[in-house]
């Protein structure tokens, strides 16, 4: 309904009582704090801080596919951004085209109707002869469609509560000290006035540009985006968003093979790029806007270049900028010391595929060294975890939990170390091993074989542990590592990865493994699928989930939530029960493998095993809360739990009872999480049933959910437990970490040897697979 009433709006009366403007001045004090003028921000993060804005939209923004009309669907996303941006205490402004294509529709509309009437005059009301549009004059459809495109803005800028005003200027405006002097004290006011200035050219009036006309220091006026630029450098704008039909400025022409988006764009590197043609409709082009871009830059005002036009993402385009998201390109006065995210991709990645072709020797070599180096350099780890730990502290932010995994000592150093060398011990045969062979035909022999997953993304917090673990899982895999840890511990993994690089440097593969230690948000790397083939999050439940939504197109191998049982059978044995659940719960209360939820067998109520439970839960100091049923059976209960899908990660447990084995796998099918569930009983029947039945990643029998772990499995370390359904399930070692491909090994051989009309026969013989790696084949 919003759409059909403003696509008639130019036709239509503006109610004046429904156009009253809020024109109240702004508070003293905004949201959004005034910062001092005269430089760029330097990282995209600091475009929260972006006080003044400009939005410039690009012709193929604003006009439909057919060039005859505007996108309204398009541009009521856009306006309603805008708004939003100017409720939170910003000064929007827009720079719009448009006015030609609105005028274009018009026009053409009234030729249509025009020419009809007189055809239907002369011939008599016979049928019409086929009527041809003459060629419409641009200055005359600025004319037409300005006032119609001014109240478009209007009725849309209305349903948010927001004023808009229209500012018509022309190349003279600028060059002229007393119109300009005028200009910018017209817009001051308009903005202290809370009014959201849209700009355009006057193009019923202005000349045709004329080309070198840029004076000294000074763009001139040539089309919107050299408007956009003079009017935000003029007006001291923190921040101007151009929004065009493409993603942003690309290395080379879009659409070409070798095409990639930039990022970061810093001047001085348009030497570097080839620009393609210009967009279907307007003046300007990806030349002209970077040549904009870089002269207001040059003026103090930061610069993004972005796709307003695809489906995806216009609806959050500018919102998403100004959050300093990972959107277009964004121009940075600021070269950063080291390569960028992508770079450091690309260069894990070929490094990757060469540690893949190395021995497992030569692998198993560098693993044993950095193993080595963790006890050799253990002062200059500590040293550094000293300063982080000092910083934690002193910020007084951090849980106990987090800073007790901050922590390093020699003895956690020593455990790492020993950890190692497992690893590299199972690194001996684990890429290129050969699960299967097939004699497909004679002389047609087909393989499969274990490799790399490809470029790994693993995000920790503050556990500087698991960069070596990791590291080490890495490289026994072949697998390339981008590695994102937490700030808490950014001095300690930065000497970790140094120790790790030099590890790696004994076989030439130093850049396999990457720190990303650029201001990347989470969210922005998760946006890299064509450069990341896993992300592996290590790190609280809310960390995971944040990043299983971030991830476009990337898998994630992970678990949200623990939420681990523990079930108490009747047949369950008094001492195993007290050592199994005091150490599900106490052992590690923050672990995902602690027990959040103990069900108790009904026939245990009241018998001494269940007062000895309660005595030991209280005198570890574990908070209960009772379950909807244990509830009932008791005069006074402890509190209720609010959930019975609850991660306590601390001193605190659900207690439920159940009537059976088979309720008690009902009930963790339907509130548990599928990560590790455990049954105490001394029947062995029960307990198979139990195992068989359950459907989660880890199931045990008279053994606490801690045992849910890579070290205790002996897979030497883990990179994470996964409750995922497919690939890897359960505590995740190196095998979590290949994948396979088929190598088929031939004679010439072709389909159509297998034809009704071919000489050949499938045979499909399974044959022994007695070697270890791919490429050093047996004789058989």
């Amino acid at each position: 309904m919003l759409l059909q009433r403003l696509s008639l709006c130019s036709r239509i009366p503006l109610d004046p009582r429904r156009h009253v403007c809020r024109l109240l001045t702004r508070p003293l004090t905004q949201a959004v704090q005034t910062r001092a003028h005269g430089s760029s921000f330097a990282h995209r993060g600091e475009l929260r801080q972006a006080k003044r804005i400009v939005v410039k939209l690009g012709s193929a923004v604003v006009t439909r596919g057919d060039e005859c009309g505007l996108a309204l669907g398009r541009l009521a996303s856009i306006v309603e951004q805008v708004a939003m941006l100017q409720n939170q205490g910003r000064e929007m402004m827009i720079v719009t085209s448009g006015a030609v294509a609105f005028g274009k529709q018009r026009l053409r509309h009234e030729i249509l109707l025009s020419q009809s009437v007189r055809q239907a005059l002369h011939s008599g009301h016979n049928q019409l002869k086929d009527m041809s549009l003459p060629v419409l004059e641009a200055r005359a459809c600025a004319a037409a469609g300005q006032s119609g495109l001014m109240a478009l803005y209007e009725a849309m800028f209305t349903q948010y509560s927001t004023c808009t005003a229209q500012v018509l200027v022309t190349n003279l405006d600028f060059y002229d000290d007393q119109k300009r002097q005028n200009l910018n004290s017209t817009l001051q006011e308009l903005l202290r006035m809370n009014i959201v200035p849209i700009i355009n050219t006057n193009d019923a009036v202005v000349p045709p540009p004329e080309p070198n006309s840029d004076l000294q220091g000074v763009i001139s006026i040539k089309d919107n985006d050299s408007l956009a630029a003079r009017l935000a450098v003029e007006m001291k704008a923190d921040l101007l968003i151009a929004l065009s039909d493409v993603e942003g400025l690309y290395n080379s022409p879009p659409g070409t093979d070798d095409a990639k988006l930039i990022d970061i764009f810093y001047p001085g590197d348009q030497q570097s790029i080839t620009y393609g043609t210009k967009s279907r409709v307007g003046i300007g082009g990806m030349e002209a806007k970077v040549k904009a871009a870089l002269w207001a830059l040059q003026g103090g005002t930061s610069v993004v270049i972005a796709n307003g036009t695809n489906p995806k993402v216009t609806g959050h385009v500018i919102t998403d900028i100004v959050e300093g998201k990972k959107v277009g390109t964004f121009f940075s006065e600021i070269k950063p010391a080291g390569p960028s995210v992508e770079q450091q991709t690309e260069m894990a990645r070929n490094a990757g595929r060469t540690l893949a072709s190395l021995h497992p020797d030569q692998r198993s070599e560098i693993i044993c060294h950095l193993a080595d180096l963790l006890t050799e350099r253990k002062e200059d780890i500590l040293a550094a975890n000293k300063t982080d730990m000092d910083l934690a502290v002193g910020a007084g932010h951090l849980p106990s939990a987090m800073i007790k995994r901050l922590s390093l000592s020699p003895a956690k150093l020593n455990s790492l170390a020993i950890g190692l060398r497992q690893i590299a011990v199972s690194a001996q045969d684990s890429v290129g091993r050969v699960l299967r062979r097939t004699r497909v035909a004679h002389n047609l022999e087909l393989e499969q074989i274990t490799v790399p997953i490809g470029v790994l993304l693993v995000i920790f917090e503050a556990r500087p542990d698991c960069l070596p673990q990791v590291s080490a899982l890495s490289i026994a895999s072949g697998n390339a590592l981008l590695l994102k840890g937490g700030k808490e511990a950014s001095n300690t993994n930065r000497v970790l990865h140094q120790l790790t690089q030099e590890a790696l440097s004994l076989h030439g593969v130093t850049q396999a493994v990457q720190l990303v230690s650029t201001r990347e948000e989470v969210e922005d790397l998760c946006r890299l699928d064509k450069m990341i083939d896993l992300i592996i999050p290590r790190g609280s439940s809310q960390l995971v989930r944040d990043i299983q939504r971030a991830a476009k197109g990337i898998p994630v191998l992970g678990h949200s939530e623990g939420i681990c049982h523990v079930y108490v059978d009747a047949d369950a044995s008094v001492d195993k029960v007290i050592k199994i659940v005091r150490d599900s719960k106490c052992d590690y209360p923050a672990a995902c493998n602690a027990m959040e939820t103990l069900l108790i067998h009904r026939d245990i109520l009241r018998t001494p095993l269940f007062d000895q439970i309660i005595d030991m839960l209280r005198t570890e100091r574990v908070k209960i809360h009772a379950g909807p049923r244990f509830a009932s059976y008791l005069t006074f209960s402890p509190s209720e739990a609010k959930s019975l899908r609850t991660e306590y990660g601390d001193l605190e447990c659900c207690m439920e009872v159940v009537d059976s084995m088979q309720e008690a796998v009902d009930h963790i099918h339907k509130y548990g999480s599928s990560h590790t569930d455990v049954i105490i009983t001394e029947c062995e029947e029960t307990a198979e049933q139990f195992l068989q039945q359950l459907d989660s990643a880890c199931v045990f029998w008279n053994a606490s959910s801690r045992f849910a772990d890579g070290y205790r499995f002996g897979l030497g370390a883990e990179v994470g437990i996964s409750t995922a359904r497919i690939h890897a399930r359960g505590p995740v070692g190196l095998e979590g970490l290949l994948t396979t491909k088929w190598v088929l090994r031939g004679d010439g051989h072709t389909a159509a040897d297998f034809s009704e009309h071919g000489n050949m026969k499938y045979l499909h013989e399974n044959l022994p697979v007695r070697q270890s790696l791919a490429g050093q084949r047996d004789s058989n």
